[in-house]
């Protein structure tokens, strides 16, 4: 309703009425054009030269208009994600899942580096899960920029593990193409095995819960990818051990 190109069009009495709406919206949304001027000191012209260039044609619009925005603005109260993550813990109990694990982890134990990309939320977990690597020994590091300087020596015998919930992440796309063209082996974990980045991988390992959205936000649980790549760490120590 109010776009960043029409609050900078406003003039000192427009900003001083446009802020008295953002304080008061749910009052307004029901007061008469008279009890709006009395309250804010203005006359009723310029409050209707203000309902139009907001694209209204009076106030009457204006006012359903604030209403239908007052209504999306309202917070959502959010569900508890325990089923959603008690239902990843018990599907995984009766699927291939730890399978793919040790798949990963059997390609992890024969390579020199392992490089984790991912963007937000997937990109904090990349950064926890070259950390957790780290740790166990695993040479590992992450890379948020798709043009970060790689040294050859580092790709040599390397293998990237892309994170991405919708596995349609154009940048993380981007990374792990580019990764693959100069011969890394790849591992993408993604909440599908249908996305692009499931069928770029070499190995795809896939945790299908419900995607979560709270006001353009992709929430979804990150617990799942967490206990991959904590699983995936715990298996190469293994590997690594038995050899």
């Amino acid at each position: 309703m109010f776009t960043p190109e029409i609050i900078a069009s406003f003039n000192e009495l427009e900003t001083s009425l446009y802020n008295y709406i953002c304080q008061h919206g749910e009052k307004v949304a029901y007061m008469r054009i008279r009890e709006l001027a009395d309250e804010t000191h203005m006359s009723t012209s310029t409050i209707l030269r203000f309902c139009r260039k907001i694209n209204c044609e009076g106030f009457s619009e204006f006012k359903v208009k604030l209403k239908m925005h007052l209504n999306t603005q309202k917070k959502i109260i959010l569900p508890s994600g325990q089923h959603v993550i008690t239902e990843f813990f018990e599907r995984t109990l009766q699927s291939g899942m730890e399978d793919k694990i040790q798949q990963a982890a059997d390609l992890v134990a024969q390579a020199d580096s392992v490089i984790f990309i991912g963007l937000g939320s997937s990109g904090i977990l990349a950064e926890y899960g070259a950390r957790y690597f780290s740790s166990i020994g695993t040479l590992s590091m992450y890379i948020k920029d798709p043009f970060f300087p790689i040294p050859s020596q580092l790709l040599h015998n390397s293998v990237t593990i892309a994170l991405s919930v919708s596995g349609e992440t154009s940048f993380t796309i981007t990374q792990l193409h580019q990764l693959k063209q100069k011969g890394s082996k790849s591992i993408s974990l993604t909440n599908n095995k249908y996305s692009s980045i499931a069928k770029i991988a070499d190995i795809n390992i896939s945790y299908y819960v419900t995607e979560e959205w709270y006001e353009n936000a992709n929430i979804t649980t990150q617990v799942p990818v967490m206990y991959i790549l904590e699983a995936m760490a715990r298996a190469i120590q293994k590997v690594n051990h038995s050899n």
